[in-house]
């Protein structure tokens, strides 16, 4: 064990990742705006298709409210990721984590496996201050594995986390 950090951290790299399209900002499956996709969002892009509601969606084009857009949402309602129109391959990974309970950390680097060979590689050139990262640099149709560490005020790092799998989706 490492000066001060724990062997295993608590740093639960949860069911962590929220993937998401190239629009990087808000999910477009996220219909109604409260901050995830779910069955609500699966009702509405079904009265949207069926004109019972205003198309507002931008998910197959502007205004275009259609089974291929409630499929989508359908879709990124068991996935995370929303695929539209535009978006490409490009896809990124958005990395949470709880904050670990050692006193001197100074902050905590994020490493990638790209499953099922490949090697950990280091992903943030300097500490990351808080417990969250975003991982732009992933390739569709990709599985990776993620684990973090804690490093102290000393320069001591912690063993990896517990690892966090997700896949990439193929748009």
């Amino acid at each position: 064990m490492k000066s001060g950090l724990r062997r295993s951290l608590p740093l639960l790299i949860s069911a962590l990742a929220a993937v998401s399209g190239a629009n990087g900002a808000q999910n477009a499956c996220d219909l109604n705006n409260d901050g995830s996709v779910n069955a609500t969002d699966v009702n509405l892009a079904v009265n949207m298709a069926l004109g019972m509601t205003a198309c507002t969606a931008n998910i197959v084009g502007a205004g275009v409210c259609n089974m291929v857009m409630v499929q989508r949402v359908l879709n990124a309602v068991s996935s995370g990721a929303c695929v539209t129109t535009g978006t490409g391959n490009t896809h990124s990974v958005t990395l949470t984590w709880a904050a670990s309970a050692s006193s001197n950390v100074a902050g905590y680097n994020l490493y990638r496996e790209a499953l099922p060979t490949g090697t950990y590689i280091k992903l943030n050139s300097g500490l990351i201050g808080g417990t969250t990262y975003t991982d732009a640099n992933v390739t569709a149709g990709q599985s990776y594995d993620y684990v973090a560490t804690a490093v102290d005020s000393n320069n001591n790092e912690s063993t990896y986390s517990s690892g966090a799998q997700v896949t990439i989706p193929s748009p």
